[in-house]
């Protein structure tokens, strides 16, 4: 099972920009990587996902043209960049592991196997 540690999450204002940052216990170079989001009251929902290489990337509507999806496969880490960031982004982020490098269902959770704690993100208007 692969460990994954979110960081980054915090308070911040509208309009602002925050990194969360996904590290992960061993070398996931060929592990489809996603972020996902959960606010209170509503189900968890797909943000962004990135393929092993990095050469493929996926984002929800909401987000596309705000946030950007990277990897450092050297650091086993992946990222995300939230810029221009609303009251309705806020959630617990998570990240998670799927153990192939290109997925053909990038937004289901279920092909997830690995799951971070989540980190809080908190948007004030």
């Amino acid at each position: 099972q692969v460990q994954l540690v979110e960081s980054g999450g915090g308070l911040v204002r509208a309009g602002d920009s925050l990194r969360l940052a996904c590290a992960a216990s061993e070398r996931t170079f060929n592990y489809f990587m996603g972020w996902f989001r959960q606010a209170p009251g509503k189900e968890r929902e797909f943000v962004a996902g990135i393929s092993g290489s990095g050469g493929y990337t996926y984002y929800a509507d909401s987000v596309k043209g705000r946030f950007t999806i990277s990897r450092d496969n050297a650091k086993n880490t992946v990222y995300l960049q939230m810029n221009s960031l609303k009251p309705e982004d806020t959630a617990v982020y998570y990240c998670a592991a799927d153990r192939v490098s290109f997925s053909l269902r990038p937004r289901d959770p279920a092909r997830y196997e690995d799951w971070g704690q989540g980190t809080q993100v908190t948007v004030s208007s």
